[in-house]
């Protein structure tokens, strides 16, 4: 069973999952049009569960470029190997990347012998997934757990390591096609990752839920018998950071929540990443309940307080809620409105900067 999430505060449903592909672009590759379905280009298998054989190195595309420029990449005569390929162009000193870990990187995405359909270079942001829960394609799944942090990597997926027979039309990238990635890995954030522990703790609210457990780890929340509820949506910050001021967008959190009357309303830190447990990715808009944040320094605590709601559609009542939240990563940045026809790409400029975390990574962007 999955987390049951805060998005939606507004009205709050409880029960309604955390939204988790890949940020920065509509375009980085998910799970939802990949799948299992065998590869057309040579033997008929099924998705890789792991990095196969390398072939020769002249049976593989070379890529131009250092880690952090827009690559491009050549490709030999020779037609595609039928399995997954990785090869580590540069390798990084950072953490090892983990299943279950959000990535924040860059890449770019080429049919083999053929056109660029993404990249994050000329957006000029980053993007963020989670890997190895399902939620990119196969080969991003398997290519790009075990590399550390500040590598660049080369991927080359077969079809039912990519977008499977159906391909993905709207990329023209089609079932037969095999693709070819040059990912740089910018930060890691693991499934255990929390606020600062050296945040500057602040007074406690009175007349509040209560939240316990140390910074920089878990935390939990209880709300007393005789607490008011809110009658709008509230942010108090309970321990500063001093990463970047949040801005509207999306931003990646740990959370644990629970309604007025004490129901558990989901814990990210105590749910597997299988599960959708781990860091999340919560909004930032403004007249929306999380508007609050902007300004929050990442790497602080946060006390977050609901109103209760009636669903307008169904009639249910939705409990008041009150969540303690650790401000880890902004993923996304809404940009700013500008004259029409002009508006930038929107993208997912770490809050951070886009300096590889083995180059020593801010404390408001903790890794695994």
């Amino acid at each position: 069973m999955r987390v049951r999430a805060l998005v939606l505060a507004l009205p709050l449903a409880v029960g309604v999952l955390l939204a988790g592909c890949g940020s920065g672009g509509t375009s980085t590759p998910t799970s939802s049009s990949a799948a299992t379905t065998p590869a057309t280009l040579g033997p008929s298998v099924p998705a890789a569960t792991a990095v196969a054989a390398p072939v020769p190195a002249d049976q593989l595309p070379t890529a131009s470029g250092a880690f952090g420029e827009k690559p491009a990449i050549t490709f030999p005569s020779s037609d595609p190997p039928p399995s997954l390929q990785r090869v580590i162009l540069s390798e990084g000193t950072g953490p090892v990347t983990q299943s279950g870990d959000w990535l924040i990187t860059n890449y770019l995405g080429q049919i083999w012998g053929g056109d660029v359909f993404d990249n994050s270079y000329d957006r000029g942001a980053t993007s963020a997934f989670q890997i190895g829960v399902g939620k990119v394609v196969p080969g991003w799944d398997v290519g790009l757990v075990g590399v550390p942090v500040g590598s660049r990597v080369m991927l080359s997926l077969p079809p039912a390591d990519g977008y499977g027979s159906a391909g993905k039309s709207d990329a023209k990238i089609g079932g037969t096609d095999t693709l070819v990635f040059v990912v740089d890995i910018v930060n890691a954030i693991g499934p255990s990752a929390a606020g600062q522990s050296d945040a500057e703790v602040q007074p406690a609210p009175a007349n509040a839920p209560q939240v316990s457990g140390d910074l920089g780890g878990p935390a939990t929340i209880t709300v007393p018998a005789g607490t008011p509820e809110p009658t709008t949506p509230s942010v108090t910050v309970l321990a500063k950071g001093t990463g970047a001021a949040t801005q509207l967008g999306q931003v990646l959190v740990q959370y644990s929540a629970v309604t007025w009357t004490g129901q558990d309303a989901g814990s990210t830190w105590t749910t597997a990443p299988a599960q959708g447990g781990g860091p999340q990715e919560l909004p930032v808009a403004t007249g929306g309940p999380f508007e609050g944040l902007v300004g929050v320094p990442l790497g602080s605590r946060v006390l977050v307080q609901v109103p209760g709601q009636t669903d307008p559609s169904s009639g249910q009542s939705q409990p008041a809620i009150a969540a303690v939240v650790d401000l880890l990563y902004q993923t996304t940045v809404t940009p700013a409105a500008t004259p029409s026809g002009s508006a930038p790409a929107s993208g997912s400029a770490p809050a951070s900067g886009s300096a590889p975390a083995s180059a020593a990574p801010s404390s408001a962007a903790p890794t695994s």
